[in-house]
Protein backbone atom coordinates (compact mmCIF):
# COMPACT_ATOMS: atom_id res chain seq x y z
CA UNK A 1 0.00 0.00 0.00
CA UNK A 2 1.10 3.56 -0.72
CA UNK A 3 0.07 6.32 1.69
CA UNK A 4 0.30 9.89 0.40
CA UNK A 5 -0.29 13.12 2.26
CA UNK A 6 -1.81 15.72 -0.04
CA UNK A 7 -3.73 18.94 -0.33
CA UNK A 8 -6.61 19.88 -2.60
CA UNK A 9 -8.94 22.88 -2.34
CA UNK A 10 -7.12 24.02 0.82
CA UNK A 11 -7.83 20.71 2.55
CA UNK A 12 -5.05 18.43 3.80
CA UNK A 13 -5.59 14.69 4.00
CA UNK A 14 -3.94 11.31 3.87
CA UNK A 15 -4.89 8.97 1.08
CA UNK A 16 -4.13 5.63 -0.51
CA UNK A 17 -2.50 5.78 -3.93
CA UNK A 18 -4.04 3.44 -6.49
CA UNK A 19 -4.81 3.30 -10.19
CA UNK A 20 -7.70 3.73 -12.56
CA UNK A 21 -9.23 0.35 -13.43
CA UNK A 22 -6.25 -1.64 -12.19
CA UNK A 23 -3.70 0.30 -14.24
CA UNK A 24 0.05 0.37 -13.86
CA UNK A 25 1.31 1.80 -10.53
CA UNK A 26 4.41 2.97 -12.38
CA UNK A 27 2.35 5.07 -14.83
CA UNK A 28 1.77 8.51 -13.26
CA UNK A 29 -1.10 9.22 -15.63
CA UNK A 30 -3.14 6.34 -14.22
CA UNK A 31 -2.62 7.10 -10.53
CA UNK A 32 -5.38 8.13 -8.16
CA UNK A 33 -5.49 8.94 -4.47
CA UNK A 34 -8.43 7.92 -2.28
CA UNK A 35 -8.73 10.02 0.85
CA UNK A 36 -8.92 8.15 4.14
CA UNK A 37 -10.84 8.99 7.28
CA UNK A 38 -8.00 9.18 9.78
CA UNK A 39 -4.31 8.58 9.19
CA UNK A 40 -2.06 5.57 8.48
CA UNK A 41 -0.73 5.37 12.05
CA UNK A 42 -4.06 4.07 13.36
CA UNK A 43 -7.05 2.16 12.00
CA UNK A 44 -8.75 4.07 9.19
CA UNK A 45 -11.45 3.74 6.56
CA UNK A 46 -11.41 4.68 2.89
CA UNK A 47 -13.65 7.59 2.03
CA UNK A 48 -15.62 8.10 -1.17
CA UNK A 49 -13.35 10.96 -2.24
CA UNK A 50 -11.12 9.84 -5.13
CA UNK A 51 -8.87 12.23 -7.03
CA UNK A 52 -6.53 11.94 -9.97
CA UNK A 53 -3.04 12.21 -8.50
CA UNK A 54 -2.26 14.91 -11.06
CA UNK A 55 -5.03 17.08 -9.56
CA UNK A 56 -3.63 17.15 -6.02
CA UNK A 57 -0.42 18.54 -4.55
CA UNK A 58 1.65 15.99 -2.71
CA UNK A 59 3.01 17.09 0.66
CA UNK A 60 5.78 15.52 2.73
CA UNK A 61 4.28 12.14 3.65
CA UNK A 62 5.12 12.71 7.34
CA UNK A 63 5.93 15.59 9.67
CA UNK A 64 8.27 13.77 12.04
CA UNK A 65 9.16 14.77 15.57
CA UNK A 66 12.74 13.92 14.60
CA UNK A 67 14.80 12.73 11.65
CA UNK A 68 17.63 10.40 12.58
CA UNK A 69 20.42 10.21 10.02
CA UNK A 70 22.98 7.43 9.77
CA UNK A 71 26.40 8.37 8.46
CA UNK A 72 28.83 6.25 6.44
CA UNK A 73 26.48 3.25 6.20
CA UNK A 74 27.76 2.21 2.77
CA UNK A 75 31.41 1.18 2.70
CA UNK A 76 32.03 2.74 -0.72
CA UNK A 77 30.69 6.08 0.48
CA UNK A 78 32.73 5.92 3.71
CA UNK A 79 35.86 5.40 1.61
CA UNK A 80 35.04 8.19 -0.86
CA UNK A 81 34.83 10.46 2.20
CA UNK A 82 38.32 9.35 3.25
CA UNK A 83 37.47 6.84 5.97
CA UNK A 84 36.41 3.30 6.71
CA UNK A 85 32.89 2.13 7.58
CA UNK A 86 32.22 2.35 11.32
CA UNK A 87 31.72 -0.75 13.45
CA UNK A 88 28.67 0.83 15.10
CA UNK A 89 26.22 3.20 13.40
CA UNK A 90 27.10 6.89 13.35
CA UNK A 91 23.91 8.72 14.29
CA UNK A 92 22.96 12.39 13.83
CA UNK A 93 19.76 14.44 13.87
CA UNK A 94 18.16 16.71 11.30
CA UNK A 95 15.46 19.16 12.43
CA UNK A 96 11.85 18.76 11.35
CA UNK A 97 12.14 22.19 9.70
CA UNK A 98 14.50 20.66 7.12
CA UNK A 99 11.60 18.70 5.59
CA UNK A 100 10.21 19.60 2.16
CA UNK A 101 7.95 17.52 -0.04
CA UNK A 102 7.86 16.22 -3.62
CA UNK A 103 8.35 18.87 -6.25
CA UNK A 104 9.50 21.44 -3.71
CA UNK A 105 12.81 23.29 -3.65
CA UNK A 106 16.08 22.88 -1.80
CA UNK A 107 17.33 26.39 -1.09
CA UNK A 108 21.10 26.82 -1.27
CA UNK A 109 22.26 28.85 1.76
CA UNK A 110 24.61 31.79 1.36
CA UNK A 111 26.86 30.33 4.07
CA UNK A 112 27.93 27.36 1.91
CA UNK A 113 29.72 27.00 -1.41
CA UNK A 114 29.50 23.19 -1.52
CA UNK A 115 26.01 21.76 -1.04
CA UNK A 116 25.77 18.09 -2.00
CA UNK A 117 23.07 15.45 -2.55
CA UNK A 118 22.85 12.15 -0.68
CA UNK A 119 20.05 9.92 -1.98
CA UNK A 120 18.72 7.51 0.65
CA UNK A 121 16.05 5.03 1.60
CA UNK A 122 14.09 6.35 4.59
CA UNK A 123 12.33 4.27 7.23
CA UNK A 124 9.03 5.61 8.59
CA UNK A 125 8.18 4.51 12.13
CA UNK A 126 4.57 3.49 12.68
CA UNK A 127 4.22 3.22 16.47
CA UNK A 128 5.88 4.26 19.71
CA UNK A 129 9.07 2.23 19.96
CA UNK A 130 11.84 1.93 22.55
CA UNK A 131 14.52 -0.77 22.92
CA UNK A 132 13.13 -2.69 19.96
CA UNK A 133 14.48 -6.26 19.65
CA UNK A 134 15.33 -7.53 16.17
CA UNK A 135 12.31 -9.83 16.00
CA UNK A 136 9.94 -6.87 16.60
CA UNK A 137 11.35 -4.42 14.04
CA UNK A 138 8.70 -5.25 11.44
CA UNK A 139 6.01 -4.41 14.02
CA UNK A 140 7.23 -0.82 14.48
CA UNK A 141 8.06 0.08 10.84
CA UNK A 142 5.11 1.49 8.91
CA UNK A 143 6.94 1.62 5.59
CA UNK A 144 9.56 3.33 3.45
CA UNK A 145 10.00 6.48 1.44
CA UNK A 146 12.77 8.30 -0.44
CA UNK A 147 14.89 11.10 0.96
CA UNK A 148 17.78 13.38 0.14
CA UNK A 149 20.11 14.04 3.09
CA UNK A 150 21.30 17.36 1.65
CA UNK A 151 24.61 18.41 3.20
CA UNK A 152 26.70 21.57 3.15
CA UNK A 153 29.98 19.69 2.84
CA UNK A 154 32.27 22.65 3.45
CA UNK A 155 30.46 23.50 6.68
CA UNK A 156 30.54 19.85 7.74
CA UNK A 157 34.33 20.01 7.49
CA UNK A 158 34.79 23.42 9.07
CA UNK A 159 32.33 22.93 11.96
CA UNK A 160 33.74 19.58 13.02
CA UNK A 161 30.21 18.28 13.56
CA UNK A 162 27.16 17.92 11.35
CA UNK A 163 24.21 19.80 12.83
CA UNK A 164 24.44 23.01 10.82
CA UNK A 165 25.69 21.34 7.64
CA UNK A 166 22.68 19.00 7.50
CA UNK A 167 20.13 21.12 9.30
CA UNK A 168 19.31 24.05 7.01
CA UNK A 169 15.68 24.61 6.10
CA UNK A 170 14.78 22.47 3.04
CA UNK A 171 17.75 20.10 3.52
CA UNK A 172 15.56 16.98 3.79
CA UNK A 173 13.33 16.46 0.76
CA UNK A 174 11.19 13.39 1.42
CA UNK A 175 8.48 11.47 -0.46
CA UNK A 176 6.61 10.95 -2.63
CA UNK A 177 4.64 8.61 -0.34
CA UNK A 178 5.06 5.86 2.25
CA UNK A 179 5.13 2.37 0.77
CA UNK A 180 4.25 -0.50 3.09
CA UNK A 181 4.86 -4.23 2.80
CA UNK A 182 8.33 -3.85 1.28
CA UNK A 183 11.30 -6.08 2.07
CA UNK A 184 14.12 -3.54 2.32
CA UNK A 185 16.95 -6.10 2.34
CA UNK A 186 18.02 -5.62 -1.29
CA UNK A 187 16.51 -2.60 -3.04
CA UNK A 188 18.11 -0.43 -5.71
CA UNK A 189 18.83 3.17 -4.68
CA UNK A 190 19.61 5.71 -7.41
CA UNK A 191 20.12 9.46 -7.66
CA UNK A 192 19.86 11.41 -10.89
CA UNK A 193 20.67 15.09 -11.32
CA UNK A 194 19.24 16.70 -14.46
CA UNK A 195 18.61 13.19 -15.77
CA UNK A 196 22.21 12.00 -15.29
CA UNK A 197 22.78 8.99 -13.04
CA UNK A 198 25.05 10.02 -10.16
CA UNK A 199 24.48 7.34 -7.53
CA UNK A 200 23.60 3.67 -7.86
CA UNK A 201 23.63 1.23 -4.98
CA UNK A 202 21.62 -1.47 -3.25
CA UNK A 203 20.43 -1.65 0.32
CA UNK A 204 22.14 -5.05 0.61
CA UNK A 205 25.40 -3.05 0.57
CA UNK A 206 24.53 -1.23 3.79
CA UNK A 207 26.98 -1.86 6.62
CA UNK A 208 24.12 -1.88 9.14
CA UNK A 209 20.74 -3.20 8.00
CA UNK A 210 17.38 -1.54 8.57
CA UNK A 211 16.75 -3.96 11.43
CA UNK A 212 20.13 -3.12 13.00
CA UNK A 213 19.40 0.61 12.71
CA UNK A 214 15.94 0.49 14.28
CA UNK A 215 17.32 -1.55 17.19
CA UNK A 216 20.29 0.78 17.62
CA UNK A 217 18.41 4.06 17.39
CA UNK A 218 15.57 2.89 19.66
CA UNK A 219 18.10 1.83 22.29
CA UNK A 220 19.04 5.50 22.61
CA UNK A 221 15.74 7.34 22.14
CA UNK A 222 12.02 6.70 21.95
CA UNK A 223 10.77 6.67 18.39
CA UNK A 224 7.32 8.15 17.74
CA UNK A 225 4.86 7.50 14.89
CA UNK A 226 6.05 9.40 11.83
CA UNK A 227 9.68 9.59 12.90
CA UNK A 228 12.13 8.98 10.08
CA UNK A 229 15.43 7.09 9.98
CA UNK A 230 17.67 7.90 7.00
CA UNK A 231 19.64 4.74 6.25
CA UNK A 232 22.75 6.21 4.61
CA UNK A 233 23.84 6.94 1.07
CA UNK A 234 25.85 5.01 -1.55
CA UNK A 235 28.99 6.39 -3.16
CA UNK A 236 28.75 9.12 -5.77
CA UNK A 237 27.65 12.13 -3.73
CA UNK A 238 28.25 15.41 -5.47
CA UNK A 239 27.43 19.11 -5.76
CA UNK A 240 24.09 20.77 -6.32
CA UNK A 241 23.63 24.01 -8.21
CA UNK A 242 20.76 26.40 -8.69
CA UNK A 243 18.47 25.15 -11.44
CA UNK A 244 19.19 21.46 -10.85
CA UNK A 245 16.41 18.88 -10.77
CA UNK A 246 17.08 15.87 -8.57
CA UNK A 247 15.43 12.45 -8.63
CA UNK A 248 15.87 9.92 -5.81
CA UNK A 249 14.63 6.44 -6.77
CA UNK A 250 14.08 3.56 -4.37
CA UNK A 251 13.03 0.26 -5.93
CA UNK A 252 9.44 -0.77 -5.07
CA UNK A 253 9.02 2.48 -3.14
CA UNK A 254 8.88 5.36 -5.61
CA UNK A 255 10.73 8.36 -7.02
CA UNK A 256 11.17 11.66 -5.22
CA UNK A 257 11.78 14.70 -7.44
CA UNK A 258 12.78 18.13 -6.19
CA UNK A 259 14.32 21.37 -7.47
CA UNK A 260 17.31 23.42 -6.34
CA UNK A 261 17.50 27.21 -6.19
CA UNK A 262 19.18 30.18 -4.60
CA UNK A 263 17.00 32.26 -2.26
Amino acid sequence: MRFARFTIADQIAYGVVGTVDGGDLDDPASLTVTAIDGHPFAPFELSQAVFALADVRLLPPVLPSKIIGIGKNYADHAREMGGEPPTTPVMFLKPSTSIVGPGETVTLPAQSQQVEFEGELAVVIGRVAKDVPAHRVADVVLGYTCANDVTARDLQRSDGQWSRAKGFDSFCPIGPWITTGVDAADLAIETRVNGELRQSGRTSQMVHSVSDLVCFVSSAMTLLPGDVILTGTPAGVGPLAAGDQVEIFAELVGTLTHKVARP
